[in-house]
């Protein structure tokens, strides 16, 4: 059922009544912003709401108080005479402050109670034509944004009223129509629509950071540079933190200027920002040392050094793996440092096969003196080379339970490839039936890269 709406609204400044519903979703709250906001009506569904009430006559004409002390209008009130005392009674217990508009402040005034001495009482005064009427709203408003606020004004101001809502307020009332029912609805008709307010701009600024962030991640995933070449290229990537599209997997491809074609894949140790930022730096250092002209063990030394001055911690590791073709295209190099060997497949090998892994070195940041070896591997005229990080072959296969494994990504391969798929075709296919075997999603970041020629 709607919110009965108080008489005294004016067309200047019209209200929605807003209809009794089940509390709206909560929006997540940024991780560097925490949720502090006012308490919620919700939380007084049954009991008292507070409300602080912010004039310079309590006793005056009209006393909330006394409007509001009834059994039938459960609000508790809290009375303040200046800005200073309202700061002073502002705590998480209130939900909601009533602004007398004819409230002013002495030049001074605020200071004084600030230092600790008697805030000192002011009495109602007209407010000078050269001074903004609404500016003790404003100051209402910059020290409570997250509390509803009423303002409190005489009938004969409308205007001031209507002005008062468009700076803020979350409602007015007149001075000489105030009653405890009208006043005691009007609060909790205040609280209502400050939080639903609040849950909106939440909603919205998590909208907006996550379109941000969407932007920011597609900018820092690879394009490959392969200009000149005639290999083939394909990629899938697959972060494992919900809703996110970039994390601790990296990889790239350039072609330099002699002609070869260097290809790299790696893995930061962990699944948050931190390692998801650390595998960019990685992946722009390569492809920088590349282009200068680093290749094997000095390279990757390089890169060691890198990610030691960049992690957040001493435990934090990475794996890699780089391919170095060769002009011809018939030949490579590879390096291992602690990652899975790739896959390779072609005319002098029917069945897909592993790489040799016991030729390569520890993963980066493990060991600081390490060294890993560059070995060379016969590739011939046509060839398929896939390159992957573990979060392939670490799913389960639903049927045993069991990790998929490396031997469980080959059986997959081999009958893709011999069913004549290829390119985007095989990866879609092979990433497809690991998440199928799994039983749903893979927990871990994926990447998986493929060149073929031929």
């Amino acid at each position: 059922m709607p919110v009965p709406v108080p008489r005294h609204r004016t067309s200047a400044a019209p209200l929605t009544a807003l209809p009794h519903q089940a509390e709206p979703h909560e929006a997540e709250c940024d991780e560097e912003a925490p949720c502090d906001e006012a308490p919620r009506a919700g939380e007084a569904g049954g009991a008292q709401l507070t409300l602080l009430v912010i004039e310079d006559d309590p006793t005056g004409a009209v006393s909330v108080p006394a409007l509001l002390g009834g059994p039938d209008v459960p609000v508790r009130t809290r009375t303040a005479r200046n800005l200073t005392e309202a700061e002073r009674l502002l705590t998480d217990g209130v939900h909601c402050i009533l602004l007398d508009l004819a409230l002013t402040e002495r030049p001074g005034t605020a200071e004084e109670g600030a230092g600790g001495g008697p805030a000192e009482t002011t009495g109602a005064a007209e407010v000078p034509d050269d001074q903004d009427e609404l500016d003790m709203l404003r100051r209402v408003l910059r020290l409570a944004p997250r509390h509803a606020v009423l303002v409190l004004t005489d009938g004969a101001n409308a205007e001031r009223a209507a002005a008062a809502v468009r700076v803020g307020a979350q409602d007015y009332l007149f001075r000489d129509e105030l009653d405890g029912r009208l006043l005691g609805r009007a609060v909790r008709y205040a609280v209502e629509r400050k939080r639903a307010d609040l849950a909106q701009r939440q909603l919205a600024e998590s909208r907006v950071r996550a379109q941000e962030n969407a932007r920011l991640e597609r900018g820092l995933l690879p394009t490959p540079l392969l200009h000149g070449s005639d290999l083939r290229f394909a990629a899938r990537y697959r972060p494992g933190r919900s809703r996110a599209l970039l994390g601790g997997d990296f990889y790239d491809t350039v072609r330099t200027a002699d002609g070869t074609v260097h290809a790299m894949i790696g893995d930061v140790c962990g699944h948050g920002p931190d390692e998801a930022a650390l595998g960019v730096e990685l992946r722009i250092a390569w492809r920088a040392l590349t282009f200068a002209g680093l290749c094997g063990d000095e390279l990757l030394g390089t890169l060691q050094k890198v990610l030691e001055h960049e992690r957040p911690s001493d435990e934090v590791f990475a794996t890699l793996c780089t391919v170095d073709i060769a002009p011809d295209g018939r030949s490579a190099g590879v390096c291992l440092a602690g990652h899975p060997a790739p896959l390779v497949a072609g005319p002098r090998c029917p069945a897909p096969r592993l790489l040799p892994y016991d030729e390569g070195g520890p993963a980066l940041g493990v060991l600081p003196s390490a060294r890993w070896p560059r070995h060379q591997v016969a590739l011939g005229r046509a060839w398929s080379l896939m390159m992957y990080t573990d979060g392939l072959i670490e799913g389960r296969d639903g049927a045993s339970g069991q990790r998929l494994g490396q031997e469980g990504m080959v059986d997959i391969v081999t009958r893709f490839l011999a069913e004549g798929r290829g390119g985007e075709a095989l990866l879609e296919s092979t990433m497809a039936e690991v998440r199928g075997l799994n039983g749903g999603e893979l927990t871990d970041d994926v990447a998986v890269l493929l060149l073929e020629r031929g």
